[in-house]
């Protein structure tokens, strides 16, 4: 029988693991938060009052997309159908969710998980070098739940931004290495593109990246660019309260637009629509989105992402930021499918409601 696990489980399941387990162990504090506090579901498999298998799965807010996260059977109870009822079962569950696809991550190294789940559909897409805590690599699989790949999906490399400040630089890098494949993605570029763009005085610390800082420093690497923003305010005054630097923030842009006026970058005063984006793309276009980070991640601070891809339900963004804190990994951060209601709610940052995004195109002229 599969059901939903409770606390009282707990010590199975910290036995299953002990037992399936040498390294990457999940303790008993882990399962209770998942349990209890995480956006997430635990399923135990019960045979003669006893749990031999669990499966546990974590939601991705915002979006519609769910990751299988761990997968134990007891060995004693190998070969007779558990894993594959589990994974079954998680199926059903990630689609009462709503969710489209489900992924994961399966040591190389793990022939029996390898063959379990190509069995069942689903697809390798990507490898994780030294991802386990003994530095065994991992393979990423996927499963799509509910309709196809759409077609319209880009191959865009992923970038994990290193410093909580530089979503910005990391969505230019993914842009521009998607539009110029072999370019090399580096920290040094990232830190680069980060001081030619920042003109945002953060709460404390270093400041993020605007629109405008962004479009020059895509356009000195050569890829023509174009700018949407409402108009209105200088963007993300209204995330500092002193008045120096509001004073510095509004100084900056001006430079910053007065570049923009000499190197003729087109400067849009409306806000990008989800059709305007999609046309953006038929025409090579990459879009780079400035989105409330609230309704993924439960904070509220400016965040960029990468537009990948869009269907008649969903727009697919690479997303810089990987929440490692809650066991987020690359996999959930790949052309995650976001229902195209929530990603227009999305697009709006602060009370102003301000909007901004860039479309990144490739190089022109001789050899491009």
């Amino acid at each position: 029988m599969i059901r939903d696990a409770t606390v009282s489980d707990i010590e199975q399941l910290v036995s299953i693991e002990n037992s399936c387990f040498e390294t990457d162990r999940m303790s008993r504090r882990s399962f209770r938060h998942m349990l209890t506090r995480a956006h997430a579901d635990i399923l135990v498999d019960v045979r003669e009052q006893q749990i031999v298998g669990y499966v546990l799965l974590l939601y991705h807010r915002g979006t519609s997309l769910a990751r299988l996260y761990s997968i134990a059977v007891l060995p004693s109870a190998r070969g007779a159908g558990v894993a594959q009822g589990l994974v079954e079962a998680s199926e059903e569950r990630v689609l009462a969710h709503e969710c489209v696809s489900l992924r994961l991550e399966i040591r190389v190294d793990n022939t029996a998980s390898i063959k379990l789940f190509s069995n069942l559909g689903y697809r390798r897409f990507g490898h994780y070098s030294k991802y386990y805590e003994d530095d065994t690599d991992a393979f990423r699989y996927e499963k799509r739940l509910s309709g196809e790949v759409p077609a319209t999906l880009r191959k865009v490399p992923h970038y994990q931004q290193t410093l909580d400040f530089t979503c910005g630089p990391a969505s230019l890098m993914m842009a521009m290495a998607a539009l110029a494949p072999g370019l090399e993605l580096t920290r040094s570029l990232e830190l680069k593109l980060w001081r030619e763009s920042t003109a945002v005085f953060m709460t404390s610390g270093h400041g993020g990246c605007g629109p405008y800082g962004m479009a020059l420093a895509v356009l000195r690497r050569g890829f023509p660019v174009e700018v949407y923003v409402k108009e209105g305010e200088p963007l993300f005054v209204d995330s500092v309260r002193s008045e120096e630097k509001k004073e510095v923030i509004r100084l900056v842009e001006l430079d910053f637009l007065s570049e923009i006026e000499e190197q003729k970058i087109p400067l849009i005063n409306f806000r990008l629509t989800i059709a305007d984006m999609i046309t953006a793309m038929e025409a090579g276009g990459i879009p780079i989105m400035l989105i409330s980070s609230y309704r993924i991640y439960r904070e509220k601070f400016p965040h960029w992402v990468v537009v990948t891809g869009y269907d008649e339900h969903f727009v697919y963004v690479h997303d810089p930021f990987v929440d490692e804190e809650k066991d987020k990994s690359v996999t959930d951060c790949l052309n995650m499918p976001i229902p195209r209601h929530e990603f227009e709610r999305m697009t709006r940052y602060g009370k102003s409601g301000q909007r901004a995004a860039l479309i990144v195109y490739a190089k022109q002229g001789k050899g491009e």
